[in-house]
């Protein structure tokens, strides 16, 4: 066992400590973050996950670039919160953007520089510095379960038995015990007769976090990027695999210690910051990673309900996976989503349907926590597996290239590139991209959306859908049928108090449909919805419910 600490993967000493030195130099453009209590920055806030290689090239070259995304930032937030022609996010989440020999970025050559292909470390800090401007928090991608097989650390342990590094991954004689899937995650080496261990791929050795100078490293990593380079925090990928037991790969219950004394350490050097992990699981694996570890966890089983509620018109599914998760996690620290970067997309998946997309996202948006929005979701990009087809380009405007380059773009564009586009939906008030701005705006805006309880309602329909948010400032109603059936009218109500008795009206936080009532009993339940216009197939609403009547 190494007892001093080998030499950083490209950061000697010095310079990390320059780092601390340098946090103070970092543009602090953004008021104060808020730390966990108050109402921090990442309640009813939404984050727009950009793959920057397919999101604006501007140097011509095919791939999309730092540059590019810096030219874009006034579509995801213009910083004017009266102007609903941006998005309205208050946060991106960038896909890997350190140095790697894939187009994916998810094997890492490098973790203190940006990949060349998609610029410097001087052209992030000024991101950071333009989205900060905007209002925008800037999280990154970080890979901590491996690193790329042509890692300099990587490549001095295969060839030397004696190095430092060798710790940092994990190493047997023999192929070690298939996993739960009956596969095995255990490569021959190139160099000797021994076997090293890679979840994922030969391509991408597992970082060992038995190792306690390995977890020094990665926390000088995160080190770097929050205060030298000024990120707001980190997406944490795969984090359910980074410990191993046996042939057990997935949550371990070491993973939690881990994760535990990461975020201690990320929350030391930024308080403001977050973090946010992939835990593809079920809800009852996820809730074991909280209180202490990461402050949120993407809501699989949530995404899932969703979808499948839209497509095939029933709601009580998606209700359960909304309750089981908000009451099972701490101050609504989860991250509502439809789709990301491994699936489907949602478009593809409801076979084109913007009606349907439609209802996806008034859910979506108005679910508890920071939720998260897939680039080219907004305007219904369509893409199926293989993975370079869920990451292809950005449609911008009509031109051959849709707007993404003045060259061949890195992967062909979609086939929907001249409907599913920006240019082509801006001048449509009803197009599936203003209706996303509409909801966005709505969410920023919204103290109950922000804060408030999530309610669930009794309705009088297998295909509605209906929930209270409630603060102490606000209440909202959200009803949607997810029928294809108009309902004249639907019985809603609630098991408990929620409401001072008497008559509410609801007005419309969406469009310009005619104030409705809702009625609350002596003990506060809902009793009673009206709407005017009753629930048309496939529709979502979002009411503010105001005083008594």
């Amino acid at each position: 066992m190494i007892t001093a600490r080998p030499p950083a993967w490209g950061r000697s000493g010095a310079s990390l400590a320059r780092v601390l030195v340098a946090a103070a130099l970092v543009p602090q453009v953004l008021s104060a973050q808020a730390s966990p209590g108050a109402n921090p920055w990442w309640k009813g806030g939404t984050c727009y996950e950009i793959f920057v290689r397919s999101f604006q090239d501007s140097d011509g070259d095919g791939v999309g670039d730092l540059r590019g995304l810096i030219d874009r930032l006034d579509y995801v937030n213009d910083g004017d919160p009266r102007d609903p022609s941006d998005l309205g996010a208050n946060c991106i989440w960038l896909m890997p953007i350190t140095a790697s020999p894939s187009y994916h970025g998810y094997d890492v050559v490098d973790y203190y520089s940006v990949d060349p292909l998609l610029g410097t470390n001087d052209e992030f800090k000024r991101l950071v510095t333009e989205a900060h401007r905007r209002g925008i928090r800037v999280l990154v991608d970080m890979v901590i379960n491996h690193a790329s097989s042509e890692h300099p650390a990587f490549q001095e342990a295969l060839r030397d038995p004696d190095s430092p590094f060798r710790e940092w991954f994990r190493w047997s004689p023999a192929p070690g015990p298939p996993n739960e899937w009956g596969a095995n995650n255990w490569h021959r080496s190139p160099v000797r007769d021994e076997y090293y261990y890679g979840f994922f791929s030969a391509a991408m050795p597992d970082l060992n976090w038995e190792s306690s100078s390995l977890r020094r490293e990665m926390e000088a990593v995160s080190t770097f990027w929050l205060t030298e380079m000024g990120a707001d925090g980190f997406r944490l990928d795969a984090v359910r695999h980074l410990m191993e037991e046996g042939g057990r790969t997935t949550n371990v219950p070491r993973t939690h210690d881990v994760l535990r004394e990461y975020a201690a350490h990320v929350r030391e050097d930024a308080p403001g910051s977050f973090t946010v992990g992939e835990v593809f699981d079920s809800t009852d694996v996820l809730v074991a990673y909280y209180p202490d570890q990461l402050d949120a966890y993407f809501a699989f089983q949530v995404a899932n309900g969703i979808v499948d509620a839209v497509t095939r018109g029933s709601a009580a599914g998606f209700l359960k996976s909304v309750v089981e998760l908000d009451r099972g996690v701490p101050d609504h620290r989860w991250a509502p989503f439809l789709r990301n970067h491994d699936q489907t997309r949602t478009m593809t998946e409801l076979g084109g349907d913007v009606t349907r997309a439609k209802v996806a996202a008034s859910l979506l948006l108005t679910l508890p926590g920071l939720a998260f929005v897939y680039y080219g979701e907004e305007i219904g990009m369509s893409g199926d597996k293989p993975d370079p087809r869920l990451r292809t380009p950005m449609h911008w405007s009509l031109d051959p290239a849709a707007g993404f380059t003045r060259s061949t773009a890195w992967e062909p564009l979609q086939p929907d590139s001249f409907s599913a586009n920006v240019e082509v939906m801006n001048g449509d008030p009803a197009s599936l991209l203003n209706h996303y701005r509409r909801l966005i705006h709505v969410r920023a805006a919204s103290p109950a959306l922000a804060t408030g309880d999530f309610v669930p309602l009794t309705t009088g329909s297998t295909h509605v859908a209906a929930y209270l948010r409630r603060s102490a400032a606000e209440t909202v109603l959200v009803v949607a049928n997810l029928g294809e059936t108009a309902l004249d009218s639907v019985a809603l109500s609630s098991e408990r108090a929620t409401l001072p008795g008497g008559g509410h009206a609801l007005v419309d936080l969406l469009g310009d449909l005619p104030p409705g009532s809702l009625l609350a009993g002596p003990d506060g339940g809902v009793r009673r919805v009206t709407l005017p216009s009753g629930l048309p197939p496939l529709s979502g609403y979002v009411f503010r419910v105001e005083g008594g009547l």
